[in-house]
């Protein structure tokens, strides 16, 4: 993880200051777990408790040596507990530790993910619902295609955001799952009822089978999803950067004061954060490859997961929290202009009708083949000789055959793009 695209919030739960402490408090509550059962001496969990105390540099020089960060924790664990240090770490191996904390992490670290998110989904929708009859020109591989409700622009993005914090919130069951099972996931140390008490104590659920290890399937998904969301985001980020050119100018990006957009042009003010949001979503793409690469592992464990684990896990929850926020700010300050939009409307010359037009005449029976040909006729006159579609349309002897000019008037009504519009709102729960 980096600083500059790290929130703070993320930040900390990642730190290995807090990866120890969870640690710890997993030890500690081993030997609770252990003293309900009997197995070690009434209190000493309690003592262990106030005694405990980690100390990072300490972690880091005993590391230096062990070239093994578990061993290292638990020896600078143990130094103030005396023989009440004999109890710590029974039965388990150091995944337990491992998977367990992260678990406990992730749990954490997407219910902050999905806060973010909700915010984001409330700013879409005020967005939506804004601008829901707000005639803008929909296009179709970039070109002009049929009128639309620059609402809807929102109203698609809110829907994908719906689905996707369902999804997250629906993994945490099966992604923030703990174990405490031992060396290769036997229990043959341990009581599985110890496993039950530890993960239901810090929140999170347990692994049905483990190895040394959970299967890494649960982090490829989880990633998939984080991936998802990035590219949705991603998605309506490339929206506003095509609205924000020049050219089109139908949306902007906020520019805020003070704000400098080139070391060489004092005029520019450049789409830099949905920029930023396409270059984070792919980092999180490439990042959710390698949790699927993490899935095959040798028998019960290896560790060629394990390093690229505490690099893509963190990085992909801190990137994906970041643009989440970034892209709350951009929807909320963002710039629009409907008179604009109108203008570009406009450069079409009156196209965007041709389709109604087409379907009028096929319902006075001529073949939709002939309709088409007929229709296309009159606005590739228009393309080449810059003239206007209805003028054309008027003029043209052939429509009148079958089009009187009261009809092919009714038929150049915008508005009329937007007849239905409360219907997909009200699928979309938006009114």
């Amino acid at each position: 993880m980096i600083e500059r695209y790290t929130p703070p919030k993320i930040g900390n739960i990642w730190t290995e200051q807090e990866k120890f402490s969870r640690f710890m408090e997993i030890e500690i509550l081993l030997c609770e777990a252990l003293e309900k059962q009997k197995k070690i001496p009434q209190g000493v969990s309690a003592v262990i408790r106030k005694k405990a105390r980690i100390s990072l540099p300490e972690i880091k020089k005993i590391e230096a040596s062990t070239h093994h960060d578990i061993i290292a924790f638990l020896k600078n664990l143990s130094e103030p507990l005396g023989k009440y240090a004999q109890y710590l770490h029974w039965g388990l191996t150091s995944n337990d530790l491992n998977d367990t904390t992260l678990a406990w992490q992730l749990r954490d670290v997407t219910l902050l993910i999905l806060k973010d998110l909700d915010v984001l989904i409330k700013a879409v929708k005020k967005k939506a619902l804004k601008y829901k009859d707000t005639l803008c020109m929909g296009r179709s591989h970039g070109v002009h295609a049929e009128l639309y409700s620059f609402g809807l622009k929102f109203a698609y993005f809110y829907q994908d955001l719906v689905n996707e914090h369902r999804l997250i919130k629906e993994s945490l069951s099966f992604v923030a799952a703990g174990k405490i099972s031992g060396a290769v996931g036997t229990f043959a140390h341990i009581d599985p009822a110890v496993e039950k008490y530890i993960c239901k104590k810090i929140g999170i659920s347990a692994a049905v089978v483990s190895t040394q290890i959970v299967s890494r399937e649960r982090f490829a998904y989880y990633l998939s999803l984080l991936a998802l969301t990035a590219a949705t985001v991603e998605r309506f980020a490339t929206e506003i950067r095509h609205l924000h050119r020049t050219e089109v100018q139908e949306a902007q990006e906020p520019f805020f004061k003070g704000q400098k957009g080139s070391s060489a042009m004092p005029h520019k003010q450049n789409p830099i954060i949905c920029e930023r949001m396409s270059g984070l979503a792919r980092l999180i793409r490439g990042n959710m490859s390698v949790a699927y690469e993490n899935v095959n592992l040798w028998h019960e464990r290896d560790i060629s997961h394990s390093a690229a684990e505490r690099v893509i896990i963190p990085d992909s929850t801190a990137a994906l929290d970041y643009m989440l926020l970034k892209m709350t700010e951009v929807v909320k300050y963002l710039k629009v202009n409907p008179k604009q939009m109108l203008k570009n409307i406009e450069l079409n010359r009156g196209m965007v009708y041709s389709q109604k037009i087409l379907l009028n005449l096929m319902q006075k029976g001529i073949p939709r083949i002939k309709a088409y040909d007929m229709v296309q006729s009159v606005a590739l006159d228009v393309i080449n000789n810059k003239t206007d579609f209805k003028t054309e349309m008027l003029a043209d002897k052939t429509i009148a055959e079958y089009l009187s000019s009261q009809e092919l008037e009714k038929m150049f009504d915008p508005m009329a793009y937007l007849r239905n519009i409360d219907k997909i709102y009200k699928k979309a729960g938006l009114l």
